[in-house]
């Protein structure tokens, strides 16, 4: 639906890349790499990104560094445009009712780094979790956002004795039980 209301599909991956997660950075030759597209073609796009303030840069060294400005008054919009997109809701909304006792659920892989490749991996972290209810609903959910699905449990425990080296992968949180 977002790539038939915004029809440059560089327009569309810029959207993903810094409004998916709001920590993502990236500077203009990365970012062409990533897309596999011209560095003009990219620098058009962040530019009208930057006039209308949705996007912030910063220097480093000879480097001008993006990121969403999440300051924006329509920060919080585009996000949940770009989530909804992806199908984010829509899968969590089907995995974490019913499950177990899910805690958290986090996006890692190339989604939580603003590549969208088409995989949605998740962790899910949880006791007693209904590993075959589970299964059943992520074949659902991939028929639903039409997107391949990984995921991998942890019990708590076991989160936190991972949590360094997750961390380095990229982690973002998408869902937590209410306290």
């Amino acid at each position: 639906m977002l790539d038939t209301l915004i029809t440059s599909k560089t327009r569309v991956k810029l959207l993903v890349k810094f409004f998916l997660n709001p920590s993502s950075r990236s500077y203009l030759r990365s970012l062409a790499n990533e897309f596999g597209e011209s560095t003009n073609a990219i620098r058009l796009e962040l530019n009208k990104f930057e006039e209308a303030n949705l996007l912030c840069s910063d220097l480093e060294g000879n480097r001008k560094i993006y990121q969403a400005n999440n300051q924006h008054p329509f920060y919080s919009t585009i996000h949940d445009l770009v989530r909804n997109y992806l199908g984010m809701d829509t899968l969590i909304e089907h995995i974490a009712e019913n499950l177990g006792n899910v805690e958290e659920v986090y996006l890692t892989g190339d989604l939580s780094k603003g590549i969208n490749s088409g995989v949605i991996d998740l962790i899910l972290i949880g006791l007693d979790i209904k590993r075959d209810y589970l299964a059943l609903l992520v074949e659902k959910a991939e028929k639903l956002v039409k997107r391949k699905v990984k995921y991998t449990l942890y019990n708590p425990s076991e989160f936190r004795q991972s949590a360094l080296q997750l961390d380095q992968q990229g982690l973002f949180l998408l869902w937590q039980q209410d306290a």
